[in-house]
């Protein structure tokens, strides 16, 4: 919060204070009696003084010292001397200042030590329970932000890493083919790489929130379907439809494309009567996506299923509450569905 607003609030919880406290004093005396107004006036600016001078003690002072574990002595006595704030402030101004200046003063003369002392200390105690309250709420709001800081930046770093680990490999094994393509210069190997620099810029440039236009994801997957391409021909068959209108929806970059990478890396690519199949739908705010493909069986890779890990972990990140990701596998065709509101 900010300081000069904390600062506003205190001084108008403290002037709500003395006016309750001047209109109890100069109204609401024993029998129905009133005093005059400059001898309220002074006892209350008295009373609140020697109420804020206990109550920062203890707030500011006392409390902050007794959870660190340097000088906790100190503090304990510091606490039980916590009263005296009350009564020598309260003694300072009403038993000394005021005879000396207006020629009044606040308790009578057959007054005894003993009674003064601990009229005091019950007129005092509640001063220090509230700062003292005051402070658990304070420090445990600060704590809570603290704690909510550490989470979201934990989540951050998370999601960095997690986000780092889902395309190396497709990078990789690209641009070794595009490399292989380089010897003979052609039309194709030109508009592979212009679609490769389109996906690293993609996946380079992302907004301060995390996502992107609904339309610049789905760009990048024709690229990357493209490029997959290459590297079977004609014997490529992917079948991708987008419905819905999808002008103007946002999401968090690089959730979809997890799951096109491990229908191509795990999947059968080069079966014709049964492609690799990708619908995207997009239903008022919902988003529904679906890849499916034939099992590969013949191909075997340590690392099958990290991406999927991952990008599970990325969507409980992002979209907790608000997805929803169902893996169906038959043993002929694996199938992967994601629903998120965006």
């Amino acid at each position: 919060m900010n300081k000069r607003r904390v600062i506003l609030y205190h001084v108008l919880a403290w002037a709500a204070y003395f006016i309750y406290l001047f209109i109890g004093g100069f109204f609401l005396q024993p029998g129905g009696k009133t005093l005059h107004i400059e001898v309220s006036f002074l006892l209350q600016i008295s009373y609140t003084l020697a109420t804020i001078a206990t109550f920062y003690y203890a707030y500011a002072l006392v409390l902050p010292g007794l959870v660190r574990r340097k000088y906790r002595l100190l503090y304990v006595i510091a606490a039980i001397a916590s009263p005296f704030v009350f009564i020598v402030a309260r003694y300072l101004l009403e038993e000394m200042l005021y005879p000396l200046i207006f020629g009044f003063h606040n308790y009578t003369d057959d007054t005894t030590l003993t009674h003064y002392f601990w009229d005091n200390v019950y007129r005092g105690l509640p001063s220090i329970a509230f700062g003292s309250a005051v402070w658990g709420v304070v420090n445990a709001y600060q704590q809570q932000n603290e704690n909510k800081q550490l989470r979201e930046e934990k989540a951050r770093a998370e999601l960095a890493f997690l986000k780092s680990q889902i395309n190396p490999h497709f990078l990789y094994n690209t641009l070794n083919y595009i490399y292989s393509l380089a010897y003979p210069v052609s039309d194709q190997l030109a508009d592979a790489i212009i679609k490769l620099s389109n996906l690293m810029r993609y996946m380079l440039n992302e907004s301060k929130d995390g996502r992107i236009d609904l339309e610049k994801e789905v760009d990048y997957l024709n690229n990357y379907i493209d490029i997959y391409r290459l590297r079977f021909e004609d014997n490529f068959y992917v079948e991708f439809k987008t419905e819905g209108d999808i002008a103007g929806k946002r999401l968090a970059s690089l959730v979809l494309i997890p799951f096109v990478e491990n229908a191509f890396k795990h999947g059968v690519v080069d079966d014709e009567q049964r492609p690799v199949k990708i619908q995207l739908k997009v239903i008022g705010s919902r988003l529904n996506f679906i890849v499916s493909n034939k099992i590969n069986r013949n191909q075997k890779d340590a690392s099958s299923g990290v991406g999927l890990v991952n990008i599970r972990r990325r969507l409980e990140l992002i979209y907790p509450g608000n997805h929803e990701l169902l893996i169906a596998d038959n043993g002929i065709t694996y199938k992967t569905t994601l629903n998120i509101n965006l």
